[in-house]
């Protein structure tokens, strides 16, 4: 494959803000109930563990099942369950302390978890959503946020802020990078939930396709976090820096020219086309100042493109529609 090394590409700070047209969605009644499971796991009484799991079990009767095997990972035998919640407990007590330092309440990411379901069910009507939050402390190299069957699920030990102690130990560090734990913060939380929820209406379909196809999906689920969090920033949905944000808007031509003459639009390969579509702390090919997940930042204008071509199309159209087609029908051309 042709590569070119833009050593010229430099990122830069610039301002590039659209004005959007924000539906009014005050009227749209959502309500969730926040239960603190961590709470109730991190004040048992270990003297009397076996009876303390039993309330545990008794008052989360769906959630508890999903914590202690598939979030804890713990075996199902009653004393290996036992031995392993002990230990776990002990271990995370710290981390659990720093949770409720910084969570004792946890109403403002209620409230703006709840406008974004408003959205949703502006724009997704036939979508059932869940009707708890969840909050839990779990490993910290496991999942901090998931859908679950009690209700959307966070693991506060994910969003202790990037310059939390646990983060720095060298075990950490190796599983997630600086350039995934400098968005283990609070103002992820949010968007997190919401990405959790585009993805599950709409779960990826274009594996082994043209990146250009993948480029697409994954700028049409943005547009449609955009419309969802219209007042969260754009760094927090793309997890590019700023400079990285105002870097891709300068050089969008200079990017979508080294697709083309790399020949890449239509590539299929996976390890070709994997740096332009997953996280990483750059893309190689562009410079260190540069982001990973090009690709997204890519479909993402196009996808806009399009809907300006197509403004009485409504997002969920949006999101079923071909993206050959979308792509055939934008001639995005920066």
């Amino acid at each position: 494959m042709k590569r070119i090394l833009f050593a010229s590409l430099i990122f830069l700070f610039i301002g590039c803000k659209s004005k959007r047209n924000i539906p009014d969605v005050s009227n749209i009644s959502v309500h969730l109930k926040v239960i603190r499971f961590e709470k109730d796991f991190f004040s048992m009484d270990t003297t009397h563990l076996s009876a303390s799991l039993d309330t545990l079990n008794a008052n989360h009767p769906a959630f508890f099942k999903d914590y202690i095997f598939n979030i804890l990972g713990s075996m199902p035998q009653p004393d290996s369950i036992l031995q392993y919640v002990a230990s776990y407990k002990k271990d995370y007590q710290p981390v659990y302390n720093a949770s409720q330092k910084l969570y004792s309440s946890f109403d403002k990411y209620q409230h703006e978890i709840e406008k974004g379901f408003q959205f949703i069910q502006y724009y997704f009507p036939g979508y059932k959503l869940p009707q708890n939050i969840i909050t839990f402390i779990g490993p910290i190299e496991g999942t901090a946020n998931a859908l679950t069957a009690s209700g959307i699920a966070i693991g506060l030990q994910g969003y202790l802020g990037s310059n939390f102690s646990a983060y720095q130990s060298q075990y950490v560090s190796e599983i997630y990078p600086a350039y995934k734990t400098r968005k283990f913060a609070p103002e992820y939380i949010t968007v997190n939930c919401i990405k959790n929820i585009v993805d599950d209406m709409y779960p990826a379909k274009s594996a082994g396709k043209p990146l250009i196809e993948q480029m697409i999906e994954a700028g049409k689920k943005l547009y449609a976090l955009d419309a969802i969090l219209p007042e969260t920033a754009d760094t927090i949905k793309t997890g590019y820096t700023l400079k990285q944000l105002d870097g891709c808007f300068k050089n969008e031509k200079a990017i979508w020219t080294f697709y083309i003459e790399n020949n890449l639009l239509y590539e299929t390969e996976p390890t070709l086309i994997a740096p332009y579509l997953n996280d990483g702390p750059n893309t190689p090919e562009l410079g260190n100042d540069s982001p990973a997940f090009l690709g997204q930042f890519t479909g993402w204008q196009i996808v806009k493109k399009w809907m300006q071509k197509n403004e009485k199309i409504s997002l969920t159209q949006l999101m079923q529609k071909n993206e050959k087609e979308l792509f055939e029908e934008a001639k995005y051309k920066p």
